[in-house]
């Protein structure tokens, strides 16, 4: 039998999370809560989480700091839903920015972030059904640098492994499955979150420069990922299946 979805509330409002773990639960999902960024750490150590809802404002550790050292540590795979009073795009940015997944504005409807959860958690688990990829390669290399696609990590040319959030890797195997091939803003959105895409050209701008600091790519003289001026962005280097699983 399938095990249910885990997923971690985390928010200093103890009414919040008990609202919000009741709903989830109702719809068949395994809830766990914290009140602030010690519990949060405390139950993952001792439980597997599949998705964390995260409140931006809350007094000590807040959400943006607890998202930036998530995105730093063992658990930086795990995907993050942000939640904020604020209906500001900049704090939608800054949020992207730390590492979050997706974003819901407080007050919000229990029926939506149970939307947004499952669309986070599939989109994190599933490539996009629009999109061409070599399912069997295990390794794909371009300059220095290798994505394993079992793994979900790059190999720099040290064997170094550096992790990468879900978002990051969606979008550079978008670019891996089409290099040297013009994809608009609202291409790369379309192929990286499907339809639950809340399109705004600067969250794609973020994540693109997000990745090119994991390539270590100079955004003044690109060699992975170059701007196209009012078109989008292109990857330019070639690339190469190095392996292929049995």
């Amino acid at each position: 039998m399938e095990q249910p979805n885990h997923i971690l509330v985390v928010d200093d409002d103890r009414e919040i999370r008990q609202m919000v773990a009741d709903y989830l639960q109702k719809n068949g999902l395994k809830v766990s809560t914290a009140a602030d960024g010690r519990e949060m750490r405390a139950t993952l150590e001792t439980s597997a989480i599949d998705l964390i809802v995260l409140d931006l404002m809350m007094p000590g550790e807040d959400g943006l700091v607890l998202a930036r050292n998530l995105r730093a540590s063992k658990h930086r795979a795990i995907p993050i839903l942000m939640l904020t009073a604020r209906d500001d795009e900049t704090d939608r940015i800054i949020g992207l920015e730390m590492g979050a997944d997706d974003y819901v504005v407080k007050p919000f409807s229990p029926r939506e972030l149970l939307a947004r959860i499952n669309a986070v958690i599939r989109r994190t688990r599933m490539l996009p059904p629009n999109l061409t990829v070599t399912e069997a390669s295990r390794l794909l290399s371009f300059g220095q640098w290798r994505l394993d696609t079992t793994a979900r990590h790059l190999l720099d040319g040290n064997d170094v492994v550096v992790a990468l959030s879900g978002a990051e890797y969606r979008l550079l195997r978008v670019f891996l499955d089409h290099p040297q091939k013009v994809l608009s803003r609202d291409q790369l959105m379309t192929l990286t979150q499907g339809r639950d895409a809340e399109l705004f050209d600067r969250s794609i701008d973020l994540l693109v420069s997000r990745l090119r600091q994991r390539l270590r790519d100079d955004a003044r003289e690109p060699a992975y990922i170059k701007t196209v001026r009012s078109e989008g962005y292109v990857f330019a280097s070639a690339v190469t299946v190095v392996g292929e699983e049995a």
